[in-house]
């Protein structure tokens, strides 16, 4: 721990401030991404034909679904809160429980999921064959339609998901004007009241475990990171959530119990902070976070 708290420290201290801007670009194939994109938006990829990955991210909102959980063919209920798309691609690892290292090995897990999608790579691949994409594939892959070329492509479109010059951003890069006096006083405080420690760097988030429930039961359900490696240390450890665009991703944390972003920060400072923060100093971090709603992409749709 002393470690960690070191590298933390020498962190912050090396530069300015501990959230840095996004990029506003980043580099893709955009043949790839393109393809992606198509396939992100087709239902073709569940068995039924009623899924698909635009169902659960709504990329004209906050790129999750707006439900405490999200739901599946034929109607089936998931476990967990659908976390968002927008800015994935700056996240460690991928899904609450980080089971996921990157955004390819994320793109095949609904579509094998039973309660998600419901199909498996040997039932879509015949489809998407017989199909518009067989052209498209074999275009830009050498194998054609595999599992490895899908998975690629619709991670290729998600690395274009991104959401900079948020108003925060402009301020980080020298615009004081670009957030009022009440967002920089919240800003503070969601430094001095400890946020900082695991909302930090480009994502403000994304880039680290953390326990739901450090100084109190937080009566969560889900093991979290437990599931993935079955140790007992594990227990109830999560991806901490990247907090750009949180304004927009209502419901709060992986089991989505509340909508409301201020409650959200009472309870963090419940069960993450151990300290009480007044109803006026929630009110100013809460109108920080406001400020994190970035740019969305052009050309979202397909």
């Amino acid at each position: 721990m002393i470690i960690i708290a070191l590298f933390f420290y020498s962190t912050f201290t090396m530069a300015n401030e501990p959230i840095t801007p996004l990029p506003e670009t980043i580099k893709v194939n955009q043949a790839k991404a393109k393809l992606g994109q198509a396939l992100f938006f087709d239902p073709m990829l569940s068995h039924d034909g009623t899924i698909s990955c635009a169902s659960c991210h709504d990329l004209q909102n906050g790129g999750d679904d707006g439900l405490k959980v999200s739901f599946g063919i034929q109607g089936q209920q998931g476990s967990v809160n659908a976390p968002t798309v927008y800015n994935a691609v700056f996240n460690f690892r991928q899904f609450w429980d980080g089971r996921a290292k990157n955004l390819k090995e994320q793109a095949a897990g609904p579509v094998e999921n039973p309660v998600e999608m419901g199909s498996s790579f040997k039932e879509v691949i015949p489809k998407l064959k017989k199909s518009k994409y067989k052209k498209l594939f074999d275009a830009i892959y050498d194998d054609g339609i595999t599992k490895e070329t899908i998975t690629d492509a619709i991670a290729e479109y998600e690395k274009t998901l991104i959401t900079p010059n948020s108003r925060f951003d402009k301020y980080l890069k020298g615009d004081k004007k670009a957030l009022t006096e009440n967002e920089k006083e919240g800003y503070e405080l969601f430094k001095s009241k400890g946020c900082i420690s695991c909302h930090h760097g480009e994502n403000i988030g994304g880039n680290l475990y953390n326990k739901f429930g450090i100084f109190s039961e937080s009566n969560s359900k889900w093991l979290g990171r437990y599931n993935v490696t079955h140790k007992e240390r594990d227990k109830y450890f999560f991806k901490v959530p990247s907090l750009r665009n949180v304004a927009k991703t209502a419901p709060y944390f992986h089991d989505g119990r509340t909508y409301d972003l201020q409650e959200a920060v009472t309870i963090m400072s419940q069960y993450q902070l151990g300290r009480h923060i007044t109803k006026e100093e929630i009110a100013k971090i809460t109108a920080f976070l406001q400020s994190l709603n970035g740019e969305l992409p052009k050309n979202i749709e397909p």
